[in-house]
């Protein structure tokens, strides 16, 4: 489809608008101007649309679509594409897993490193995904140092609105880190590096298809000192940081041999206990912890399947939500989850809190909000993840003719409760995008 200025989508059955009345529309319409959004209505749209003629914007009928807000996936790893269903880590945990996958992709090249952004961001975007971030803490000693570039140019080239992390590792085996060496960098280059990637990328404005934030990996990666330099450069930029934490019972046991003290302690020592900061999975956290982290704003990417694949734990969701903590959804990378399928992580993380807590242990606007406006709180986004005028024209249509949806009641619910749709149409910043 050609790119218009002026974009009508009409007619979905139903309209989720994830809006702060959580309103869900029958024939609803939606209204966008230059990838914003100028108007959400039903019934049928009014001959003037926010000052601009109705005829001359361009409609996309979604008859028989159910459309929601494009879905915000707020932890991935995109190169890890390269490395599904890998030998001798199919039925690791996570240190074994890693330990094993390190020298595999401390091996890819530039194209690799390309190539799979690519696939990774196609991928989201047939799941109904249109707003990703991208954890990137591998950067060995034969690639490009500038492998943030690639995958800015990867994903860009998709059409997908994109959240770079400069990820980093600095501590390796020698230092008795996880890592080998050949996969890590020193202080210095990290730092100037990630200086250089926000001065490139980083877009503030409302609607940019590029931010950035700062992301060192994890407590067995990196060292405190370069968790604390990196949030003072992050705040003199007023980007946001991430990193792993809490992921696994072995991760809380290394900060305590090699700290002295329990991950979320050393977040917190290290600057990091703030809101400008999301977590990836957050797992062992206890009930004081959930307290701490809710009433500093920290907030938390929930993997359900890449937690369950390599048996690392639960998170306690409605904890943390409760606790304050905003909670997003993810698929992590696609060596512990194997997809990027952002419709099936909704699903997974429905069924999942329902077997451990029970049916009303998680509803399915509860997983919506997650994988929308959740998400977008991850990020630090106002603009996306709600069909409200002022908020980016991202959108995913649905088609429910799918015959696993065959004779469905609540259209809404099938999303999660059928199997995974391939969204029939995405919509980013007001441009369609027909994913093959």
């Amino acid at each position: 489809m050609s790119r218009n200025p002026l974009v009508l989508v009409e007619d979905a059955r139903p309209l989720v608008t994830m809006d702060a009345d959580r309103r869900i529309l029958d024939g609803g319409w939606v209204a966008a101007c230059d990838g914003l959004i100028t108007a959400v209505g039903s019934g049928e749209p009014p001959e003037m649309i926010a000052g601009a003629p109705r005829e001359q914007h361009q409609r996309i009928d979604a008859a028989g679509c159910v459309v929601t807000p494009g879905l915000v996936n707020s932890h991935h790893h995109l190169f890890q594409t390269r490395t599904r269903a890998w030998p001798g880590a199919v039925d690791a945990e996570l240190f074994d897993w890693l330990r094993t996958l390190y020298p595999v992709w401390g091996a890819l090249t530039d194209d690799r490193f390309h190539e799979a952004t690519r696939i990774g961001c196609r991928e989201l975007l047939r799941s109904g995904c249109t707003t990703t971030t991208d954890h990137h803490y591998l950067f060995p000693r034969d690639a490009s140092p500038e492998l943030i570039d690639i995958t800015v140019e990867a994903a860009l080239a998709e059409g997908i609105r994109f959240h770079p992390t400069r990820g980093s590792m600095s501590r390796s085996e020698k230092d008795g880190g996880l890592p080998p060496d050949h996969v890590v960098q020193d202080h210095d280059t990290i730092l100037a590096d990630s200086e250089r990637v926000i001065t490139r990328f980083h877009d503030p404005s409302p609607g940019a298809m590029t931010r950035v934030a700062l992301a060192p990996c994890s407590p067995f990666s990196v060292t405190p000192e370069l968790m604390a330099d990196t949030a003072a450069l992050a705040r003199r930029h007023d980007v946001r940081l991430h990193t792993h934490l809490s992921e696994t019972r072995d991760e809380n046991d290394y900060c305590l041999e090699v700290y002295g003290k329990r991950p979320l302690d050393l977040l917190e020592d290290t600057g990091w206990l703030a809101d400008d900061v999301w977590l990836a999975h957050g797992i062992w956290f206890d009930d004081d912890e959930l307290a701490r982290l809710g009433a500093a704003g920290v907030a938390i990417a929930h993997c359900p399947t890449s937690n369950m694949r390599l048996g690392s734990g639960i998170c306690r969701v409605r904890g943390l939500r409760t606790a304050g903590s905003p909670v997003g959804l993810a698929v992590d990378g696609s060596a512990s989850n194997d997809t990027s399928n952002m419709l099936a992580e909704l699903r997974q993380c429905l069924l999942l809190h329902r077997v451990i807590g029970g049916a009303a242990a998680m509803t399915v606007m509860e997983v919506l909000e997650m994988a929308t406006l959740g998400g977008a709180a991850c990020l630090g986004r106002r603009d996306v993840g709600a069909v409200e005028p002022g908020r980016a024209c991202d959108l995913a249509l649905w088609d429910l003719g799918d015959l696993g949806c065959d004779t469905v009641g609540d259209r809404v619910a099938a999303l999660l409760l059928s199997p995974p749709l391939r969204a029939r149409l995405v919509i980013v910043g007001g441009t369609p995008i027909e994913v093959p």
